[in-house]
């Protein structure tokens, strides 16, 4: 039964997706040779190691809303789930490369959006935590399935600066927020009664 182990390469973003990607390349190796793999379905659950960096005072404070004051980090400085992803791999022996796409919301809701965007240079430790199952041939035995052992992981410091690319690239000088529907109609009720025409404008007054 295949036995495989995962690493990751590099990370760059997908320029010309419909939303904001990041591929990872995976390193994928097969520990039991003589076997060919015809197919891997694969899942991948990212996670964000926040204990395993240091934080500068102003990302700290930049980061209040997620973790609290930093005198209580100790209680409250934890793992972030970022994202669920998976790939089908193409048909290998031995060893074999693919590429992971991992959506990256800019929805400042989302507890890895305010993670990153807090952060203002260094890398984001990530833990990748790998299953799923593996269509294989071993000799004369025919196609046969297995699945991936629960413990298999690989570790990856994705740089700040690719993820600050990413998103500059798809949303350039603009940020996203979710509003619930009555707060948005009072904030449109503003905009209209004061003829401001655009809603930074509206925000801006609000603001003043």
């Amino acid at each position: 039964m295949p036995d495989l182990d995962f690493g990751v390469e590099g990370a760059e973003a997908v320029v010309w997706a419909a939303s904001p990607l990041l591929a990872f390349r995976l390193k994928i190796h097969n520990s039991c040779p003589g076997e060919n793999i015809q197919s891997v379905m694969l899942q991948a659950q990212v996670q964000i190691e926040a204990t395993r960096r240091r934080y500068e005072p102003d990302e700290q404070s930049r980061l209040l809303d997620l973790f609290g004051a930093p005198e209580r980090w100790n209680q409250t400085l934890r793992s972030v789930l970022w994202t669920h992803a998976n790939v089908t791999v193409r048909p290998f022996s031995g060893e074999t490369t693919a590429d992971l796409l991992v959506p990256c919301s800019f929805d400042f809701n989302v507890a890895a959006t305010k993670y990153f965007d807090g952060l203002a240079q260094g890398d984001i430790p990530l833990c990748l935590l790998f299953s799923g199952t593996v269509f294989y041939e071993n000799g004369d035995s025919g196609l046969q399935v297995g699945q991936i052992a629960w413990e298999k992981e690989a570790r990856f410091r994705l740089p700040v600066a690719t993820w600050k690319r990413l998103i500059d690239h798809y949303y350039p000088n603009s940020a996203w927020l979710t509003l619930r529907r009555d707060v948005f109609d009072r904030l449109h009720e503003f905009k209209r009664r004061h003829g401001i025409a655009t809603w930074d404008q509206a925000l801006e007054e609000l603001l003043r």
